[in-house]
């Protein structure tokens, strides 16, 4: 099983694209982040940028930020382009600390409460 009404296996949301408050593609879901204990997304990482795929930056984005659409068959965010271009990210090149203070940087930005709160 890959996929039902209410569910969905995380390979498939990897790739899937999100579009913005105006309805414009701001980029793709690349990986989800979860919280080990509780099993719950933590994050999505969204990617654009670069050239195929290389040399993007990659967004983390708390979960609750993320609706899916069915019509659109990918996620919708109240956010513009503009605004995830300015959340904190990190390029593909490096490896991102994931940690409270980083976490809560990304929390603060979207103005969501933290996953681990």
């Amino acid at each position: 099983m890959t996929e039902t009404h209410d569910l969905i296996a995380s390979d498939k949301v990897e790739g899937t694209a999100v579009y913005g408050r105006g309805g414009e593609h701001i980029g793709a879901i690349e990986r989800l982040i979860l919280e080990k204990r509780s099993g719950r997304v933590a994050y999505a990482v969204l990617s654009f940028g670069g050239f195929l795929g290389i040399g993007g930056d990659h967004y983390p984005l708390p979960w609750e930020k993320l609706t899916y659409d069915p019509d659109l068959g990918g996620y919708r965010t109240d956010l513009t382009r503009e605004q995830v271009e300015n959340a904190p990210k990190y390029h593909s090149d490096e490896e991102y600390k994931w940690n409270e203070e980083n976490g809560r940087q990304v929390y603060d930005y979207y103005g969501v409460p933290p996953y681990w709160m």
